[in-house]
């Protein structure tokens, strides 16, 4: 496959997951803020730091509220990271490898940038940031879909995967860093009925709830709750699952070229290391340390397999 095809593809998908995280983010904030009683404005700095986004954020504004945040993160052209910035740059990788993907696959990433480019034309009430969030979500479902049942198993379904699950991963650690770097109010709320409701959120964000909840039932606190997050290989958005699918995906790349081996040897050390330990070492090593070690380990596989693969933004 020629290095720009595989590129394209790798960041089409990197992309429509990011717009989707960015929504997912945007409710987590939304639904942990219900929870508290003194709300302020200024705990979005948590969202917009978790997306990445905070100091591009204070470029163009001098303070911050809730209303500002959401809005650079759904509609700022001058945010990369924002769902129109990022639907828009997955459009334009598509149409550069249209005879790599099937017509469906077009169809529905076309699709998704007409309608919430329409939709994000103007900023989003509050009444309405529901239903936005939830058109994002089903856009980015809808793309995936079709690329399940539509896209032949071969490399380029290996790059389409590598795409999504270094983005979903990345994401999956940054929203389960916001509850417990900024959004808990304090360490006396830690156990207490406010605490299990914000980590209800957290499930809910990551659309976690139903899965754990056949798994745990009315059960479950925050220990399984994180647990199921970061170690539970059934669960599509855990880190271990995550990891998993791109060590497969490597894997099935090097089965035709000897390439990739330094890409492979890094999501084997965090497959090995961070994510084998057990949910109380992580707890004991600290969640918060943990989920910065494991962002940084991310980050050093993304940069790594765009050296091997000679991939670019």
């Amino acid at each position: 496959m020629l290095g720009k095809t595989a590129n394209g593809l790798y960041w089409m998908y990197r992309y429509m997951e990011r717009a989707e995280n960015a929504a997912r983010l945007i409710e987590t904030g939304q639904r942990i803020a219900l929870t508290r009683l003194n709300q302020t404005d200024e705990e979005w700095v948590s969202v917009l730091q978790s997306a990445d986004c905070l100091a591009g954020f204070n470029k163009h504004h001098d303070e911050i509220t809730r209303d500002l945040a959401v809005d650079w993160m759904l509609r700022s052209k001058d945010n990369p990271s924002s769902v129109v910035s990022s639907v828009n740059s997955a459009r334009q990788n598509a149409r550069l490898v249209r005879t790599a993907i099937t017509g469906e696959v077009w169809e529905a990433v076309n699709s998704a940038y007409m309608s919430l480019k329409k939709v994000l034309a103007r900023k989003v009430s509050e009444r309405d940031l529901p239903t936005v969030l939830r058109l994002i979500r089903h856009h980015a479902a809808l793309v995936r879909g079709v690329t399940h049942g539509t896209m032949l198993r071969n490399d380029i379904y290996d790059f389409a995967r590598l795409g999504t699950f270094l983005e979903r991963a990345d994401n999956t650690a940054r929203i389960l860093d916001v509850k417990y770097y900024v959004l808990l109010p304090s360490a006396r709320s830690v156990g207490t009925s406010l605490d299990n409701v914000q980590w209800e959120s957290i499930l809910r964000s990551v659309s976690a709830r139903g899965g754990f909840r056949m798994e745990y039932g009315a059960g479950g606190g925050p220990r399984e709750i994180a647990d199921f997050l970061i170690l539970d290989k059934r669960m599509p958005r855990s880190l271990a699952f995550c990891v998993s699918k791109i060590c497969d995906n490597l894997g099935y790349l090097a089965e035709d070229e000897n390439i990739g081996a330094a890409s492979r040897e890094k999501v084997g050390a965090l497959e090995n290391g961070l994510l084998s330990k057990s949910i109380d070492d992580i707890f004991d090593y600290g969640l918060h340390e943990f989920l910065q070690r494991t962002l940084e380990e991310i980050t050093g596989i993304s940069l790594q397999i765009e050296q091997d693969f000679r991939f670019y933004v």
